[in-house]
Protein backbone atom coordinates (compact mmCIF):
# COMPACT_ATOMS: atom_id res chain seq x y z
CA UNK A 1 0.00 0.00 0.00
CA UNK A 2 1.17 3.56 -0.59
CA UNK A 3 3.00 6.02 1.89
CA UNK A 4 1.87 3.85 4.51
CA UNK A 5 5.07 3.95 6.44
CA UNK A 6 5.01 7.88 7.01
CA UNK A 7 1.51 7.67 8.95
CA UNK A 8 0.45 7.47 12.63
CA UNK A 9 -1.10 5.14 13.88
CA UNK A 10 -3.66 4.15 17.04
CA UNK A 11 -3.00 0.38 17.75
CA UNK A 12 -6.08 -1.10 19.69
CA UNK A 13 -6.00 -4.50 20.85
CA UNK A 14 -8.86 -6.83 22.07
CA UNK A 15 -7.65 -9.20 24.48
CA UNK A 16 -10.33 -11.31 24.68
CA UNK A 17 -10.35 -12.17 20.92
CA UNK A 18 -6.48 -13.08 20.38
CA UNK A 19 -3.74 -14.80 21.20
CA UNK A 20 -0.65 -13.19 23.43
CA UNK A 21 1.96 -15.81 22.34
CA UNK A 22 3.21 -13.53 19.29
CA UNK A 23 2.28 -9.76 20.30
CA UNK A 24 6.26 -9.06 19.36
CA UNK A 25 5.60 -10.39 16.34
CA UNK A 26 2.64 -8.58 16.18
CA UNK A 27 3.80 -5.27 16.86
CA UNK A 28 6.80 -5.61 14.06
CA UNK A 29 3.78 -6.18 11.34
CA UNK A 30 2.52 -2.74 12.89
CA UNK A 31 5.57 -1.44 12.33
CA UNK A 32 5.41 -1.78 8.75
CA UNK A 33 2.18 0.30 8.38
CA UNK A 34 3.00 3.44 10.05
CA UNK A 35 4.12 4.28 13.55
CA UNK A 36 2.36 3.13 16.70
CA UNK A 37 1.66 6.27 18.84
CA UNK A 38 -1.21 5.17 20.63
CA UNK A 39 -0.83 1.58 22.00
CA UNK A 40 -4.16 0.44 24.25
CA UNK A 41 -5.38 -3.31 24.63
CA UNK A 42 -8.74 -4.01 26.40
CA UNK A 43 -10.01 -6.78 28.40
CA UNK A 44 -11.18 -7.59 32.14
CA UNK A 45 -8.16 -8.20 33.31
CA UNK A 46 -9.60 -9.38 36.67
CA UNK A 47 -10.02 -12.55 34.72
CA UNK A 48 -7.84 -15.79 34.13
CA UNK A 49 -7.64 -16.26 30.57
CA UNK A 50 -6.03 -12.95 30.00
CA UNK A 51 -3.19 -13.61 32.76
CA UNK A 52 -0.83 -14.61 29.95
CA UNK A 53 -0.99 -10.77 28.49
CA UNK A 54 0.16 -8.92 31.49
CA UNK A 55 4.10 -9.97 30.99
CA UNK A 56 4.54 -8.25 27.83
CA UNK A 57 2.42 -5.01 28.06
CA UNK A 58 5.55 -3.77 29.90
CA UNK A 59 7.84 -5.26 27.01
CA UNK A 60 5.80 -3.59 24.58
CA UNK A 61 4.38 -0.66 25.91
CA UNK A 62 1.20 -1.09 25.76
CA UNK A 63 -1.43 0.43 27.80
CA UNK A 64 -4.05 -2.24 29.64
CA UNK A 65 -7.39 -0.40 29.73
CA UNK A 66 -9.79 -2.44 32.53
CA UNK A 67 -13.14 -3.26 31.47
CA UNK A 68 -14.76 -4.93 34.08
CA UNK A 69 -17.94 -7.85 32.15
CA UNK A 70 -21.23 -6.22 33.22
CA UNK A 71 -22.70 -9.32 31.20
CA UNK A 72 -22.10 -13.29 31.85
CA UNK A 73 -20.87 -14.13 28.05
CA UNK A 74 -20.47 -10.85 26.30
CA UNK A 75 -17.33 -9.45 25.27
CA UNK A 76 -16.82 -6.17 27.59
CA UNK A 77 -13.88 -4.90 25.49
CA UNK A 78 -16.23 -4.24 22.19
CA UNK A 79 -17.98 -0.95 23.73
CA UNK A 80 -15.00 0.54 25.33
CA UNK A 81 -12.24 -0.61 22.09
CA UNK A 82 -15.33 1.46 19.79
CA UNK A 83 -15.77 4.66 22.43
CA UNK A 84 -12.27 5.39 22.63
CA UNK A 85 -11.62 4.81 18.67
CA UNK A 86 -14.24 7.39 17.95
CA UNK A 87 -12.68 9.86 20.82
CA UNK A 88 -9.30 9.18 19.21
CA UNK A 89 -10.38 10.11 15.63
CA UNK A 90 -11.70 13.31 16.54
CA UNK A 91 -8.35 14.49 18.05
CA UNK A 92 -6.37 14.62 15.23
CA UNK A 93 -3.83 12.82 16.28
CA UNK A 94 -3.56 9.81 13.92
CA UNK A 95 -4.03 8.67 10.54
CA UNK A 96 -4.66 5.57 10.53
CA UNK A 97 -5.79 2.36 13.35
CA UNK A 98 -5.03 -1.08 13.89
CA UNK A 99 -7.58 -2.94 14.86
CA UNK A 100 -6.22 -6.30 16.53
CA UNK A 101 -9.45 -8.40 17.17
CA UNK A 102 -11.07 -11.76 15.27
CA UNK A 103 -14.16 -10.53 16.28
CA UNK A 104 -16.90 -9.40 13.54
CA UNK A 105 -18.47 -6.86 16.09
CA UNK A 106 -15.97 -4.04 15.09
CA UNK A 107 -16.82 -4.32 11.50
CA UNK A 108 -18.87 -1.08 11.60
CA UNK A 109 -16.37 0.67 13.07
CA UNK A 110 -13.73 -0.34 10.18
CA UNK A 111 -16.34 1.09 7.94
CA UNK A 112 -17.05 4.25 9.90
CA UNK A 113 -13.34 4.90 10.44
CA UNK A 114 -12.32 4.78 6.72
CA UNK A 115 -15.42 6.84 5.78
CA UNK A 116 -13.33 9.79 7.50
CA UNK A 117 -10.56 8.66 5.97
CA UNK A 118 -9.05 6.96 8.08
CA UNK A 119 -6.42 3.79 6.85
CA UNK A 120 -7.00 0.43 8.62
CA UNK A 121 -5.58 -2.03 9.29
CA UNK A 122 -6.84 -5.52 11.06
CA UNK A 123 -5.09 -8.29 12.55
CA UNK A 124 -6.65 -11.27 13.57
CA UNK A 125 -6.92 -14.94 13.37
CA UNK A 126 -8.38 -17.19 10.10
CA UNK A 127 -11.64 -17.60 12.34
CA UNK A 128 -11.66 -13.60 11.83
CA UNK A 129 -16.08 -13.43 10.13
CA UNK A 130 -15.30 -12.05 6.32
CA UNK A 131 -17.49 -8.86 7.10
CA UNK A 132 -14.73 -7.70 9.19
CA UNK A 133 -12.32 -8.47 7.09
CA UNK A 134 -13.41 -6.71 4.52
CA UNK A 135 -13.70 -3.84 6.13
CA UNK A 136 -10.08 -3.07 6.31
CA UNK A 137 -7.67 -1.78 4.37
CA UNK A 138 -5.49 -5.11 4.65
CA UNK A 139 -6.00 -7.32 7.04
CA UNK A 140 -3.35 -9.91 8.18
CA UNK A 141 -3.81 -13.36 10.05
CA UNK A 142 -2.16 -13.63 12.76
CA UNK A 143 -0.75 -17.48 12.21
CA UNK A 144 1.54 -16.11 9.16
CA UNK A 145 2.83 -13.38 11.24
CA UNK A 146 6.61 -14.67 11.98
CA UNK A 147 5.94 -18.19 10.45
CA UNK A 148 8.37 -20.53 8.23
CA UNK A 149 8.48 -19.02 4.85
CA UNK A 150 8.98 -21.79 2.20
CA UNK A 151 9.30 -20.57 -1.38
CA UNK A 152 12.13 -23.27 -2.90
CA UNK A 153 10.98 -24.26 -6.21
CA UNK A 154 11.79 -28.16 -5.38
CA UNK A 155 8.51 -27.70 -2.55
CA UNK A 156 5.98 -27.29 -5.63
CA UNK A 157 3.40 -29.30 -7.18
CA UNK A 158 1.43 -27.99 -10.32
CA UNK A 159 -1.73 -29.61 -10.24
CA UNK A 160 -4.08 -28.50 -13.88
CA UNK A 161 -5.04 -25.15 -12.71
CA UNK A 162 -3.39 -24.54 -9.06
CA UNK A 163 -0.20 -24.92 -7.03
CA UNK A 164 0.53 -26.38 -4.00
CA UNK A 165 3.32 -25.73 -1.77
CA UNK A 166 4.96 -28.70 0.24
CA UNK A 167 6.21 -27.87 3.83
CA UNK A 168 8.11 -30.09 6.59
CA UNK A 169 5.14 -30.65 8.34
CA UNK A 170 3.76 -32.09 5.19
CA UNK A 171 0.95 -29.65 5.71
CA UNK A 172 -0.10 -27.89 1.93
CA UNK A 173 -0.78 -24.48 1.04
CA UNK A 174 -2.75 -24.26 -1.97
CA UNK A 175 -3.39 -21.36 -4.48
CA UNK A 176 -6.76 -22.12 -5.64
CA UNK A 177 -7.80 -21.30 -9.15
CA UNK A 178 -9.98 -18.13 -7.25
CA UNK A 179 -6.49 -16.92 -6.63
CA UNK A 180 -5.18 -17.20 -10.02
CA UNK A 181 -8.11 -15.47 -11.39
CA UNK A 182 -7.68 -12.22 -9.39
CA UNK A 183 -4.12 -12.10 -9.96
CA UNK A 184 -5.00 -12.72 -14.03
CA UNK A 185 -7.54 -10.28 -13.47
CA UNK A 186 -5.94 -7.41 -11.84
CA UNK A 187 -3.08 -7.58 -14.89
CA UNK A 188 -5.81 -7.24 -17.18
CA UNK A 189 -7.05 -4.33 -14.99
CA UNK A 190 -3.88 -2.38 -14.85
CA UNK A 191 -1.55 -3.78 -18.44
CA UNK A 192 -1.00 -1.76 -21.28
CA UNK A 193 -1.77 -2.19 -24.87
CA UNK A 194 0.55 -5.18 -24.97
CA UNK A 195 -0.85 -6.91 -22.07
CA UNK A 196 2.22 -5.95 -19.57
CA UNK A 197 1.30 -4.76 -15.90
CA UNK A 198 4.00 -2.67 -13.68
CA UNK A 199 3.41 -5.59 -10.56
CA UNK A 200 3.69 -3.04 -7.96
CA UNK A 201 0.36 -1.83 -9.44
CA UNK A 202 -0.94 -4.81 -9.69
CA UNK A 203 -0.01 -6.05 -5.95
CA UNK A 204 -1.63 -2.43 -5.07
CA UNK A 205 -4.91 -3.43 -6.66
CA UNK A 206 -4.85 -7.05 -5.66
CA UNK A 207 -4.83 -5.72 -1.99
CA UNK A 208 -7.72 -3.03 -2.17
CA UNK A 209 -10.09 -5.74 -3.94
CA UNK A 210 -9.03 -8.18 -1.44
CA UNK A 211 -8.25 -6.71 1.78
CA UNK A 212 -6.77 -10.44 3.43
CA UNK A 213 -4.48 -11.02 0.28
CA UNK A 214 -1.16 -11.94 1.40
CA UNK A 215 1.84 -13.77 -0.20
CA UNK A 216 2.44 -15.07 3.13
CA UNK A 217 -0.46 -16.98 3.12
CA UNK A 218 0.69 -18.92 0.35
CA UNK A 219 4.75 -19.46 1.47
CA UNK A 220 6.27 -16.36 0.00
CA UNK A 221 8.12 -13.36 1.17
CA UNK A 222 7.15 -11.68 -2.40
CA UNK A 223 4.67 -11.17 -5.28
CA UNK A 224 6.96 -11.74 -8.09
CA UNK A 225 8.18 -15.44 -6.48
CA UNK A 226 4.41 -16.19 -6.29
CA UNK A 227 3.41 -15.44 -9.66
CA UNK A 228 6.75 -16.91 -11.06
CA UNK A 229 5.62 -19.94 -9.73
CA UNK A 230 2.43 -19.59 -11.53
CA UNK A 231 2.50 -21.42 -15.04
CA UNK A 232 -0.47 -19.19 -16.46
CA UNK A 233 2.22 -16.01 -15.98
CA UNK A 234 5.06 -14.47 -17.33
CA UNK A 235 7.32 -12.28 -16.26
CA UNK A 236 10.18 -9.36 -17.67
CA UNK A 237 12.51 -7.57 -15.76
CA UNK A 238 13.16 -4.44 -17.62
CA UNK A 239 16.48 -2.23 -16.98
CA UNK A 240 16.62 1.04 -15.44
CA UNK A 241 19.23 3.66 -15.44
CA UNK A 242 20.30 2.09 -11.44
CA UNK A 243 22.20 -1.04 -12.67
CA UNK A 244 21.24 -2.91 -9.26
CA UNK A 245 17.38 -2.12 -9.86
CA UNK A 246 14.98 -3.39 -12.37
CA UNK A 247 11.53 -2.66 -13.17
CA UNK A 248 8.94 -6.40 -12.93
CA UNK A 249 6.36 -6.71 -15.67
CA UNK A 250 3.65 -9.30 -16.03
CA UNK A 251 1.33 -10.74 -17.98
CA UNK A 252 -0.68 -13.19 -18.77
CA UNK A 253 0.54 -16.50 -21.11
CA UNK A 254 -1.37 -15.93 -24.13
Amino acid sequence: MDNIKEIRLAVLIDAENVPYSNIKGVMEEIAKYGTPTIKRIYGDWTKTNVSGWKSVLLENAITPIQQYSYTSGKNSSDSAMIIDAMDILYTDKVEGFCIISSDSDFTRLAIRLREAGMKVFGIGERKTPNPFIVACDKFTYIEIIGSKILHDPDNFETKKDNISLKQTNDAIIKIEEDIISLISNTIIDVADEQGWAFIGDVGNLIQRKQPDFDVRNFGFTKITPLIKALKQFEIDERETSNSRIKHIYVRNKK
